[in-house]
């Protein structure tokens, strides 16, 4: 995802036909890029990352029928669920237009919502069938599977470089212990739907687990203290989304570089989300939210603080759906590099954009970009998106 950080009155979103449907968007690969600090720490360790769609998050869900990779109902579902997002600190605009390009290249529909787009009369011009399978219960689009506590229990987090906080859904009182997804399209007459059931997480359940203080340098002036537990309370906000709860210490396990299967517990500090509200009720965050940012609660500022890594970590994509998040990871000798915008006042990461590149066409238009991987499309601001628009 490319974002323009500065305040947008409009996102546009760039898909192409291929075939009937193509997408030719920038799509951002991640190939191991680092936190800013680095301190002394032994060895790597991490755990896998499986797209969306992936065998395991099928597996994981008891899920079958989701779209394959590459086909017009993939495309299509991936627009559906980034429609569905909201553009979390984006922009001003709630709902940013579709933009779909006709195979003459020569004309921009901008459309409100897929419901406009699949009645739209210059949307049927473009020969283009759509079957929009229910995935907006699943609207981030990179997962592990993370352990947690004594004894473990497993979940399926969101990875997410925007946001700070590693939170699960816990003894909750207003959550999601299980959905139902649908198989097919959205019409009732062609789907059947499956109720999986969540893991959520319980204190009372982990031996391990410890609420923490409220005098703990971690709570913060900026947050509160819940008084039961009496412990550190938090919130954080995903647009018109929160989670709310207290914050508690238990173990994490993690994959380690040395021998393969191996893993080792590291003490880490989560949110135990009591209060889900919005669309975490119904579509995101599976079992809650892995934050990457760089804020001292994130994990990888966390693990930094305690010795166990160096205060960097890398998240490398193949192109299977599968890929690999690696903490304390400081890369190769002479691997290239792109540095990160720390002017920022959030803890996104942001880089800059010197330039942009359509065919032998380059415009020297600078810009700061977020780098977040919730997100499967680049989303551009004017000048840039006219230049890219134009060419």
């Amino acid at each position: 995802m490319i974002a323009s950080s500065s305040p947008l009155s409009t996102l546009h979103l760039l898909l192409f036909e291929y075939i009937n449907f193509t997408l030719i968007i920038f799509s951002t690969l991640f190939t191991c890029w680092f936190n800013a600090k680095s301190s002394d720490a032994f060895g790597t360790f991490g755990f896998d990352i499986h797209h969306r769609y992936s065998d395991t998050v099928k597996q994981f869900l008891n899920l079958d029928g989701l779209p394959e990779k590459g086909t017009v109902d993939y495309y299509t579902a991936m627009a559906h669920r980034d429609h569905l997002f909201k553009g979390r600190r984006l922009a001003d605009s709630t709902t940013p237009p579709l933009t779909f390009y006709s195979s003459s290249g020569n004309q921009t529909y901008k459309l409100r919502s897929l419901n406009n787009i699949l009645s739209s009369f210059h949307f049927r011009e473009l020969k283009i069938h759509l079957v929009i399978h229910i995935v907006q219960l699943m609207c981030s689009l990179y997962y592990s599977v993370v352990r947690v506590g004594t004894p473990s229990v497993e979940y399926l987090v969101a990875l997410d470089t925007g946001s700070d906080l590693f939170w699960l859904p816990c003894d909750c009182t207003s959550c999601t212990r299980s959905f139902n997804i649908s198989e097919g399209s959205v019409s009732p007459l062609n789907c059947r739907y499956i109720t999986t059931k969540l893991n959520i997480y319980s204190p009372g359940n982990s031996t391990t687990s410890k609420p923490l203080p409220c005098n703990s340098p971690l709570c913060g002036p900026t947050r509160g203290c819940s008084t039961s537990p009496n412990a550190c309370s938090y919130q954080i906000k995903y647009g018109n989304t929160t989670s709310t709860g207290y914050l508690v210490d238990d173990v994490l396990y993690l994959g380690t570089d040395v021998v393969s299967e191996a893993s080792v517990n590291v003490p880490i500090t989560f949110g135990c989300g009591k209060i889900l509200t919005g669309s975490f009720l119904n579509r995101y965050g599976i079992n809650g939210v892995f934050g990457l940012g760089m804020d001292s609660i994130s994990v990888p500022s966390l693990l930094a603080s305690k010795n166990v890594t160096a205060n960097s970590f890398s998240m490398c994509f193949g192109d299977d759906r599968y890929g690999r998040i690696e903490f304390g990871d400081k890369g190769s000798p002479g691997q290239q590099t792109t540095p990160f915008n720390l002017e920022q006042t959030d803890s996104t990461y942001d880089v800059v954009v010197t330039e942009i590149a359509v065919s032998t066409n380059v415009t020297n238009h600078e810009f700061i970009a977020t780098l977040d991987t919730s997100l499967p499309y680049s989303y551009f601001s004017d000048p840039a998106f006219s230049f890219i628009v134009n060419n």
